[in-house]
């Protein structure tokens, strides 16, 4: 993106997550001296209120990379990994909301079921809630992992039984899906015309998401079929670019296994309607 814009554009960069913030100072501290890199500790939510202060209006992309990061995988100090021994936490911002130790020791039965079902679209969820309960206090990532693994029993998929659970509890505690909701239309409304949207996205409830929104944006009406006159008065600010999301070439997934699962969607800002 920097060559991209060079050798005059500005890059702004958020992240919920302090250590990312700290990382991406370490790496790009030639490009913040010079101006070119802005970074700020943010939850997108906060998008159009951090690219006011920092004087971003008019843009010309604007790229959300959505989900954890590997980095949040290999430090067993976060929580957000099955395979090493940690807290419960899985915030992106360790100083924001309440860890994951919370919701799993103190969510009733029903309503532990009723999370791991929608965030991770878990078939089992009934049953690995129930044995949360009857386990508790769960005391850390690997007694989850294995409570949860002894609740499925013997298992056929590639995956480990306790994935679905673990995104569901990240989703939940760093409200995810209400965060992404919030930001696409302020995301937007900075573009300039011409203007992209790039959003990628590493499982369906995400991805499901960003094509609702951009099929809502790409249309002029968005009132229930049976009107038979349109009085939504809704204006349409996008034209879809990718009308089946980008996956990640063979040869991507090779040298990165962590990308099999990213959906990239891209749309365009339309020039704002005359008259």
């Amino acid at each position: 993106m920097l060559q991209a814009i060079a050798p005059d554009g500005r890059l702004l960069g958020l992240d919920a997550d302090p250590d990312a913030i700290t990382r991406c100072q370490q790496r790009f501290a030639e490009e913040i001296s010079a101006g070119r890199v802005i970074l700020a500790h943010a939850n997108f939510t906060r998008l159009r209120e951090i690219a006011q202060a920092y004087d971003f209006a008019n843009v010309a992309g604007v790229l959300f990379d959505l989900g954890l990061s590997s980095f949040h995988l290999t430090d067993p100090t976060r929580g957000f990994s099955f395979q090493m021994v940690g807290p419960l936490d899985m915030r992106f911002d360790p100083s924001q909301g309440v860890p994951a130790s919370v919701l799993i020791n103190r969510l009733s039965e029903r309503e532990l079921a009723d999370l791991i079902y929608r965030y991770g679209e878990e078939r089992h969820a009934r049953r690995i809630a129930r044995a949360i309960v009857q386990a508790r206090p769960i005391r850390n990532t690997r007694h989850l992992a294995q409570v949860i693994a002894a609740a499925v029993g013997s298992w056929r998929e590639r995956i480990h039984p306790a994935t679905r659970t673990f995104q569901a509890l990240r989703i939940a505690v760093n409200q995810e899906l209400e965060a992404l909701e919030s930001a696409l239309p302020q995301a937007v409304a900075l573009l300039r015309p011409g203007g992209r949207l790039a959003v990628i996205a590493f499982h369906s409830l995400e991805d499901r998401i960003v094509k609702r929104f951009f099929q809502r944006e790409s249309r002029d009406c968005i009132c229930p079929p049976r009107m038979p006159v349109c009085t939504c008065g809704h204006k349409a600010t996008l034209r879809i670019i990718t009308r089946r999301p980008q996956r990640p070439s063979t040869e991507e997934v090779a040298r990165n296994p962590r990308s099999r699962s990213a959906r990239l969607r891209i749309a365009e800002r339309l020039p704002a309607p005359q008259g």
